[in-house]
């Protein structure tokens, strides 16, 4: 089990996130697509190679190939999209507010899944990428399609632990 390696080698100082991945990894709040594409999601977007490696072990089995690609294309998409979006957001110079982004971002509509499973994903990124703009965009969609708060909580303390786990290896 890759996430029992990255359990282990986890430093003592770093129990608490040890507790907590094992926590995640058992809960059954989210579902299973939805579960596994967050943790995907939130590795690739972490940039730890060696995370990026054990998460996708373990998760990527759990998923179909769709969903799998679907995980990242969210993770590609927002990546670029929170860069743009957080800079038009922090910058004083509003006139770039008014711009089209004109960034290709067909993804975001064929990826070929569930649209709350693909709009967690998306949350997963932008809270990792620290970017209002698109955690504003993308919360409010998961809101109309019912998506309590406790399952978004749920995606972004993936992203949270695992953001932490590839910071500190």
């Amino acid at each position: 089990m890759s996430i029992e390696k990255l359990k282990e080698i986890l430093p003592d100082y770093a129990k608490d996130l040890r507790l907590n991945i094992s926590t995640l990894h058992a809960s059954s709040l989210l579902s299973k697509q939805q579960k596994a594409g967050c943790f995907i999601v939130a590795a690739i977007v972490s940039r730890n190679k060696m995370v990026i490696e054990k998460i996708s072990e373990e998760f990527a089995p759990q998923l179909s190939d769709q969903a799998l690609t679907a995980a990242k294309t969210a993770a590609a998409i927002m990546s670029m999209t929170n860069i743009y979006y957080r800079f038009t957001h922090l910058i004083e110079n509003e006139s770039y507010q008014h711009l089209p982004a004109k960034l290709r971002m067909n993804g975001m509509a064929t990826h070929g899944i569930e649209k709350i499973d693909f709009e967690l994903f998306c949350i997963v990124a932008s809270a990792i990428n620290g970017c209002a703009a698109c955690l504003n965009a993308h919360e409010p969609e998961l809101q109309k399609l019912n998506v309590s708060t406790e399952i978004i909580q749920e995606s972004v303390k993936i992203a949270a632990v695992i953001y932490a786990i590839s910071a500190i290896l």
